[in-house]
């Protein structure tokens, strides 16, 4: 089992104007109380995240609208590199014409961010097409956007509606070999919101029932 997903630390660093991730205390012991407890304040678009549709557009589905099938099941790892910022088709040709049904690219982000990462690989929305052409239902990358940090018209966000992939950014590929895998990644099951921190992990491929489904 490895761990893709980015431990919230204190001072966790998050998209310029979200709220910063904080775990405030509670209720404590050592104040007489019977449990230790925290108060989290922080946004729905920290560290290892979904994205639902409903976050880039405004007739998309709610994240408890989407299911967690398209977040489970086989998957694929590759090392990617950016042309120009951003991840674009050629960074495919080395790959079968048909991939499995989720794709994590890593770029080489860190395994922590000591501050918000603003110069990352973002993907070319011919890059998304492309995927899903080749049967790609969620993409995956351990940069904090598909799209650069300061997109206003989000391209690549966009693509991904008009193709039906699902967005799981800010994993943590540090290490990880490239190759098959079957993906866990479990979002907060947060109601009517447009995303939510998720806890991601590979087993080997063909662990989980279903085998590529």
């Amino acid at each position: 089992m490895i761990d893709i997903s980015r431990p919230l630390t204190p001072g966790h660093p998050n998209w310029p104007g979200d709220l910063p991730f904080r775990v405030e205390p509670g209720m404590r012991i050592a104040r007489g109380d019977s449990v230790n407890t925290g108060e989290l304040h922080t946004s729905t678009h920290t560290g290892t995240h979904v994205d639902a549709p409903w976050h880039y557009d405004d007739a998309g589905e709610r994240l408890d609208e989407v299911g967690l099938e398209p977040y489970l099941g086989r998957c694929r790892v590759v090392t990617v590199r950016a042309e120009g910022g951003l991840v674009r088709p050629g960074a495919l040709a080395d790959l079968p014409e048909a991939l499995p049904p989720r794709l994590l690219l890593h770029t080489g982000q860190p395994a922590r961010w000591a501050e918000f990462p603003a110069d990352f690989a973002a993907l070319d929305p011919e890059l998304v097409r492309e995927v899903a052409r080749r049967g790609v239902r969620l993409i995956g990358t351990d940069s904090p956007s598909v799209d650069p940090l300061t997109s206003k018209t989000l391209d690549a966000h966009h693509a991904c509606r008009e193709t039906g992939v699902l967005i799981l950014e800010g994993l943590n590929l540090s290490g990880v070999p490239d190759g098959e895998y079957d993906l866990v990644c479990l979002p907060l099951p947060l109601a009517e919101v447009d995303g939510a921190p998720a806890r991601a992990i590979l087993l080997p491929a063909g662990t989980l029932p279903g085998g590529g489904a």
